[in-house]
């Protein structure tokens, strides 16, 4: 007896079986229909196909077709071929369980497959991914074999063209598309950027607390790194003066310092842009999360205020879309885009073209500010909620610092906590929660908590701070933030 072929579907035939093959791909249709294999709407391979994967005629596909239309299994959509009835019952055989649906997103709780206040990802449960996926689709059958070669090193030209009139409208920074060169995220802009401006052993000023990832980037670069304090008012500029007047290179959060959350004012502005123009520095403006803010109103981009082409703007769309598309940008001087785009061919070649295509329709049909908008009133609700949720869980052990944007809080631990081990327990337990004192290298800035809150639903607030009370050890019951005596 030959053996059963093994197409796709599961479905094997036996050739030597008194039941008819026609009849046999029938009953294995009813009864995927019936354990749930296959589903309602589902569509089916054309006759043609899964004649061709059988290795049996065409009439006999279509004859099994054929009882499965008549019984109401099955029912045609002219070209777009043969579906499973949309009005067919899940089990429509006895005996048969359907099987599971995965779990939709409803908001109740926190992304399975994402750790709990894991920093810096937005909330995706909330992403827009149908309009994504035929977006996607259009652009796909767009693409042209010019978009199949090489991609051009400085970026897709529709995306930077977009990304210039956002810039110009939200950030007030007025640039030619030529300016923009589109990165592999923030690292790229930063790599691209070291490669450039910097030699081995330059001085460079970097925020301490500080963002680690720019810190762990300039130190593998070569740069001799230069902790400069934050207060207030942002990164202190006088410090900087003091410390290293010749620096090559300043990197900055102003909209939003990573990770305590103030703005840096605008006397701090003017003083750090009127020291770069008289020593020559250049100053990168880290511009991650500014589309969030809660209070008050936004900050301008640093680069707006730029008179002198001193400022590379880098912007990022990990925190505003999805990290994995690995998409960036560099707002770079007029005088620096052909070196830029060198760069970029030497370094990496180029951005694929089909996701910043897919990015650049996104932004020009309008979708990209209303999903901003969107999320900006959605992540207000779930950090309110995660703070409220916190402070009932943990009373007055921890300290809930609301900063006026961003993806993250600050939960501030007693004087004399060790942030690290906790956060080490905590991680243990599944918890994604990053301690605050390694930010800071020669400026201390206390034991906490950072808290990613953008994954975490209004709805499951209360929830995720039991998971976070319960996965670390009992905190020290000491005047709370005051040293003791």
């Amino acid at each position: 007896m030959p053996s059963p072929i093994q197409p796709p579907y599961g479905l094997a035939l036996d050739r030597g079986a008194a039941v008819p093959v026609h009849r046999q791909v029938y009953q294995w249709v009813r009864d995927a229909v019936g354990s749930g294999t296959l589903r309602a709407g589902e569509r089916l391979p054309s006759a043609r196909g899964l004649a061709a994967q059988l290795g049996v005629a065409r009439g006999t596909i279509d004859a099994a077709y054929a009882l499965l239309i008549g019984e109401g299994y099955v029912v045609t959509r002219g070209p777009a071929g043969s579906i499973i009835s949309p009005h067919l019952a899940a089990a429509a055989l006895p005996g048969r369980a359907p099987r599971p649906k995965p779990p939709r997103s409803a908001g109740a709780a926190p992304s399975s497959d994402l750790p709990l206040f894991r920093l810096g990802v937005p909330a995706l449960d909330a992403f827009p991914r149908k309009l994504w996926c035929r977006l996607a689709a259009h652009e796909a059958r767009l693409l042209t074999r010019a978009a199949m070669s090489y991609p051009d090193p400085a970026g897709h030209r529709p995306l930077r063209e977009a990304i210039a009139a956002y810039l110009a409208v939200s950030r007030g920074i007025v640039c030619a598309p030529e300016q923009i060169i589109v990165t592999a995220g923030y690292q790229g802009a930063l790599t691209l950027i070291a490669r450039l401006l910097l030699r081995p052993g330059d001085r460079v000023w970097l925020e301490d607390p500080g963002y680690f990832v720019s810190r762990q980037a300039l130190a593998l670069a070569g740069a001799d790194i230069v902790a400069v304090g934050v207060d207030a008012e942002g990164l202190c500029v006088g410090e900087g003066e003091m410390l290293a007047p010749d620096a090559r290179l300043a990197v900055v959060t102003p909209s939003h310092q990573s990770p305590l959350g103030m703005a840096l004012s605008l006397p701090r502005r003017l003083a750090l842009l009127a020291w770069a123009r008289a020593a020559g520095g250049w100053i990168v403006e880290d511009d991650y999360d500014s589309e969030y803010r809660y209070s008050g109103p936004p900050s301008p981009a640093l680069k707006s205020l730029d008179a002198h082409d001193r400022v590379l703007y880098a912007g990022s769309f990990s925190k505003v879309l999805m990290p994995g598309l690995r998409l960036g940008y560099l707002v770079v001087p007029e005088a620096q885009v052909a070196a830029f785009a060198d760069a970029s061919r030497l370094s990496d070649g180029g951005q694929p073209v089909l996701p910043q295509a897919v990015v650049a329709r996104f932004m020009t049909e309008g979708h990209f500010v209303r999903h901003i908008r969107r999320m900006r009133a959605l992540y207000a609700h779930r950090r309110a909620a995660l703070a409220s949720a916190l402070v009932a869980e943990f009373g007055e052990q921890l300290r809930i610092e609301l900063q006026a944007g961003g993806m993250h809080l600050i939960a501030r631990l007693p004087i004399g906590a060790d942030d690290v081990a906790l956060s080490t327990s905590a991680n243990a337990a599944g918890i994604a929660v990053e301690p605050l004192s390694p930010a800071a290298v020669a400026h201390s800035c206390g034991p906490g908590f950072v808290l990613g809150f953008t994954n975490v639903p209004v709805e499951a607030a209360a929830g995720a701070a039991r998971r976070l009370r319960k996965a670390i050890p009992v905190l020290p019951r000491v005047d709370p933030f005051r040293p003791e005596a």
